[in-house]
């Protein structure tokens, strides 16, 4: 083939391509409104749901809304320029929610831009009045805010209104978890420097991570519980590691799971403790599973996933019934699952969901089921499957969160033909400039 016939060729593939990317586009919903599932296997459990969602990449895009069963949107709270993380209903009808809002430089205190040039976070803890949230303007009845140095992990996770009246937070920035008054005083405070760091008595024994200080990514701590006992649960994430912490010593007094123990949890987010049954259900983000441990003697009871069913879940919550609801985040949904692993209701189209709460049961769970009356669920996918199931969500931080698979081959082959084409005109070019010196140097 000649190299116009070839140029023409591939120019013709461009054209095509880009001509059945343009109708794929047409046939996607891109608007992520998000749609309701009622999958008719088995019984949800009632009640509307809070969702929050973080978004990908740079679209700071995040929200907290409530949705009913059949998936409409009762309200949606949509901070500009921010991604939102726990979401909480509080007895009194307000919304209790973590946001992390990203800030140009110009707008950041001077002690917070020292190790990056472009932006900060301001991380806010809000109350918001319930009955504004319908509306155009809601109203903040109380916050608790500060900034930090990055944006990326090092917004707030979590946070939880205890029955005292304070507000324990979990911030991750700062490696610390500490509870605040209505009056903005730091009630308790726990670094996790002083007892995970280096030189420790957990640190000579588990080891841990490196990286202390230096506004580094150290103990991503992403989640805060306050348990029956008085105790508090923290979620240590980059220790893989549950433990807890009595609150008059600071003293870790519990643990699952310990650092780089990957097949007891690696990563993981939102462990709830169902304290009737001493046990702990926690969703194992990196090895895209919910999973409940005993406490006491760290075995698994009751597990559910696998690459096949779930991608990255970050949130898991057992319903009264037996049912438990977790949170797909590279699946964009929220889905609900019965005893025997059949998803009975799913919430589709939310572009990376973070949190899930079905409203009709309370903040600390009410009544469950245990683990060991369920049914454990696994299913993994192919190599290849998970390949690409792995490289449409994280094409999803690059390209719109629309993007599936399907857009990613159709735009990978035009960006292959096309560079054929300047490849074969860099050809041309390099064989007509090499004659031109060749010529000049015979003269």
């Amino acid at each position: 083939m000649d190299r116009r016939t070839r140029v023409v060729a591939l120019s013709a593939v461009v054209l095509v391509l880009t001509a059945v990317f343009g109708l794929q586009v047409v046939l996607t919903d891109t608007t992520q409104q998000g749609t309701a599932v009622a999958s008719g296997a088995g019984e949800p459990y009632p009640g509307n749901t809070l969702i929050s969602v973080q978004s990908y990449g740079d679209d700071f895009d995040g929200k907290a809304m409530e949705v009913t069963p059949d998936g409409d949107r009762v309200w949606v709270y949509d901070p500009p320029n921010s991604r939102v993380f726990d979401s909480e209903m509080l007895d009194n009808g307000n919304l209790l929610v973590a946001v992390a809002t990203k800030v140009k430089r110009d707008n950041c205190p001077t002690a917070q831009i020292l190790y990056h040039s472009r932006e900060c976070v301001h991380n806010r803890i809000l109350e918001i009045d319930g009955d504004t949230l319908a509306g155009d303007d809601e109203e903040i009845v109380w916050r608790y805010t500060w900034y930090d140095e990055y944006v990326l992990n090092h917004e707030v996770h979590d946070v939880d209104r205890l029955d005292s009246g304070e507000t324990a937070i979990a911030d991750m920035g700062n490696d610390r978890a500490f509870t605040v008054a209505r009056n903005g005083t730091v009630t308790w405070q726990w670094n996790a420097t002083d007892h995970l760091g280096e030189g420790t008595e957990f640190h000579e024994e588990y080891g841990g991570p490196e990286g202390e200080g230096s506004e580094r990514d150290w103990t991503h701590m992403n989640d805060i519980d306050h348990l029956d006992n008085g105790n508090f649960q923290l979620s240590v994430r980059n220790f893989d590691t549950v433990i807890e912490v009595d609150p008059e010593t600071n003293e870790i007094v519990g643990m699952v799971g310990e650092p780089g123990d990957h097949e007891t949890m690696y990563e993981q987010h939102n462990p709830q403790r169902l304290d009737e049954w001493g046990t702990l259900l926690v969703s194992d983000s990196e090895n895209n599973r919910v999973i409940e441990y005993s406490v006491d003697n760290g075995t698994s009871v009751w597990e559910y996933g696998g690459s096949d069913l779930l991608f990255w879940p970050r949130d898991a919550d057992r319903l009264p019934n037996g049912n438990t609801m977790i949170v797909d985040t590279y699946n964009d949904r929220v889905v609900e699952v019965d005893s025997n692993g059949a998803v009975v209701w799913e919430y589709r189209g939310v572009a990376m969901p973070y949190s899930a709460d079905r409203l009709s049961v309370p903040e600390e769970g009410g009544e469950t089921v245990p683990g060991w009356r369920l049914g454990s669920r696994t299913a993994e996918q192919s190599v290849v499957a998970e390949t690409a199931a792995k490289a449409e969500a994280w094409a999803r931080f690059v390209f719109p969160n629309w993007i599936r698979l399907s857009h990613l081959l159709t735009i990978s082959a035009g960006a292959l033909a096309s560079l054929l084409i300047v490849l074969d005109f860099a050809v041309l070019g390099t064989r007509r400039l090499w004659t031109v010196l060749r010529n000049d140097s015979s003269r």
